[in-house]
């Protein structure tokens, strides 16, 4: 797999999860299901921006990345403004990964309460944590369009 092949896949997840974002509008989005503990489809995209942002360009890359992963989880905001900040992303992820090879060692750890992998990764290690966090969030996030879609059909 190149780091295009592996982009295109990322890209894949956030469009699906933008994509929804927009199939629910700007209330629904930012809306959490009444549910103990449960998050809004936003707040769900944006913890996978920060996802992305923090475990490629911190992680792999050694870029300064803050992050507020806390915070994450009670995003809210416009769905179209995701949307940029998601492109503006990809950039930052393509400059991340250039020169990287799969099997050397990234260039920083992630603190442990970060709930990542339980063992020491390489590059492709991480950019697989990665994948597997959009991925699951993404499906998350149609999960939840679905409860807050009935929710407003009863």
């Amino acid at each position: 797999m190149d780091e295009d092949e592996y982009l295109y896949f990322l890209r894949r997840a956030f469009d699906g999860m933008l994509d929804t974002l927009d199939q629910l509008g700007e209330e629904l989005a930012n809306t959490a299901p009444p549910l103990p503990g449960a998050n809004s489809p936003y707040a769900i995209a944006y913890h996978c921006l920060a996802v992305a942002d923090y475990w490629t360009g911190y992680v792999i890359a050694g870029r300064h990345v803050t992050r507020d992963r806390d915070a994450e989880f009670t995003a809210h905001g416009h769905v179209g403004q995701l949307r940029l900040e998601v492109d503006a992303l990809f950039e930052r992820l393509a400059e991340d990964l250039a020169g990287t090879l799969p099997g050397q060692e990234p260039r920083n750890s992630a603190p442990a309460d970060f709930q990542g992998p339980e063992r020491k990764l390489s590059v492709r290690g991480v950019e697989l944590h990665v994948l597997e966090e959009l991925a699951q969030h993404h499906g998350q996030i149609q999960i939840t369009r679905d409860l807050l879609l009935e929710r407003t059909a009863a």
